[in-house]
């Protein structure tokens, strides 16, 4: 990514809009857009290896871990304004673990691209159930989209679920009934 391209597409875009880029309250904007862009967007220069980073563990646990109200914060392809909001993961191990901190630097991984929250749900799925080959994945991301609040139809309230479920959470309701129960309890 080229930060002085994205500085001259931003003053001009400031220029377009009827502005003046070389006021003071605009003149280090294209910066700070570039460098904004290139941090909400680091989830295409990020990989697998580096994310996980050796920390995936063989242990001989059968148990349904949780990992709920992961903060996440995404750009809409649509109109490139943020979606925010959590994201709830469950698996169930079959030989290996990974550590916490890898599950949400997963979620920012793919949060951290230009996204629709469909996607985004079903990428960290496939992306656990790869890594780690559970018994099962599931994941919620429960979400509110300043495209939908500020502009259009203007819904302040609103918020967007999706669920992606995997292996036995898909075929085995009471797995994912109990997953479901203990995301949404005040444990």
């Amino acid at each position: 990514m080229s930060n002085k391209k994205i500085e001259l597409l931003i003053t001009q875009l400031l220029q377009e809009l009827g502005e003046d880029p070389s006021r003071e309250g605009l003149k280090k904007t294209p910066r700070r857009v570039s460098h904004m862009f290139t941090d909400l967007t680091k989830g295409y220069t990020t990989t697998r290896a580096t994310t996980i980073n050796k920390a995936l563990f063989t242990e001989q646990v059968h148990n349904m871990i949780i990992l709920r109200d992961i903060e996440l914060y995404s750009l809409c392809e649509h109109h490139l304004l943020p979606f925010f909001g959590k994201c709830h993961i469950g698996y169930i191990t079959k030989g290996k673990v990974i550590g916490v901190s890898k599950i949400a630097r997963i979620v920012d991984r793919f949060a951290r691209r230009l996204q629709i929250q469909e996607r985004l749900t079903q990428e960290i799925a496939n992306e656990l159930q790869e890594v780690l080959q559970p018994l099962g994945v599931g994941v919620v991301i429960e979400a509110q989209h300043l495209c939908m609040m500020m502009r259009g139809v203007e819904k302040q309230n609103s918020v967007m679920v999706t669920a992606a479920v995997l292996g036995n959470f898909r075929s085995e309701l009471a797995t994912r009934q109990e997953f479901m129960t203990i995301i949404h309890k005040n444990i």
